[in-house]
């Protein structure tokens, strides 16, 4: 009965981390690139229309296990860094949505 309870343990772990692992996203951050933050603990003015996505921030260097340094650029020390977890970023696409809207005009007239 034991040895039963155990491998019913060890199947439902492994169904588990099967689940957990497919929610994972795989992001590749390169450094130089800028990237938006998720802000989990954003608390202070909450509603539905409040973003909780801050930044954009540069990709200062990124280390093994999805580990990512990040750099404020608009911050009036640049040098100042901080270590975030890779899920919690994803990738700013502001400029480019800007020169595809553009694009889109020209093709238009």
């Amino acid at each position: 009965m034991r040895l039963h309870a155990y491998e019913s343990s060890r199947s439902y772990k492994e169904k588990v981390k099967f689940y957990h692992d497919k929610k994972l996203i795989k992001r590749v951050f390169n450094p130089g690139q800028q990237v938006l933050l998720f802000n989990s603990r954003l608390k202070l003015f909450p509603g539905k229309l409040k973003s909780k996505w801050s930044g954009p921030f540069m990709v200062k260097h990124v280390h093994p296990h999805g580990v990512i340094e990040l750099v404020d650029p608009a911050a009036d020390d640049p040098q100042r860094s901080w270590v975030v977890n890779g899920q919690r970023l994803k990738h700013y696409v502001g400029g480019e949505v800007e020169r595809l809207s553009t694009m889109m005009n020209l093709v238009d007239l």
